[in-house]
């Protein structure tokens, strides 16, 4: 997905010992129910100008794929979530498939080809 790309098995766990992509996260721990097929995890922050054209970016390619959905976090106030996953920087967004793995995760703001593209590793 660009812009700080890390794959499905670089991330920092789930504290468990899981690595990244064996961490699932369904509505608890997202709070809100995920895509049948895929979801958009954004992390953002209040005052991230990025974390704002991100949102437009996953709406509109949630909005194109069926059974896609895009959900906003916000880190500050789901500091635990953000410590489970490593989240680092503002906007981060996970690509999760349709049993809640990670199999993509992009630093930075993602251009809509490339979420588009990180989404055929999802369904």
């Amino acid at each position: 997905m660009r812009a700080g790309e890390r794959d499905d098995g670089a991330g920092k766990g789930s504290g468990t010992g899981e690595s990244e992509s064996a961490c699932r996260l369904g509505a608890a721990e997202l709070g809100a129910e995920p895509g049948e097929r895929a979801t958009l995890v954004q992390f953002s922050s209040a005052f991230c100008q990025p974390c704002r054209a991100t949102r437009r970016i996953l709406d509109e390619v949630a909005a194109m794929v069926g059974g896609v959905r895009h959900i906003e976090i916000d880190a500050e106030k789901n500091l635990d979530l953000v410590r489970v996953l490593g989240i680092e920087k503002t906007p981060t967004v996970l690509v999760l498939d349709g049993a809640g793995r990670i199999v993509r995760r992009a630093v930075g703001m993602p251009r809509k080809a490339d979420v588009i593209a990180a989404l055929g590793a999802a369904v």
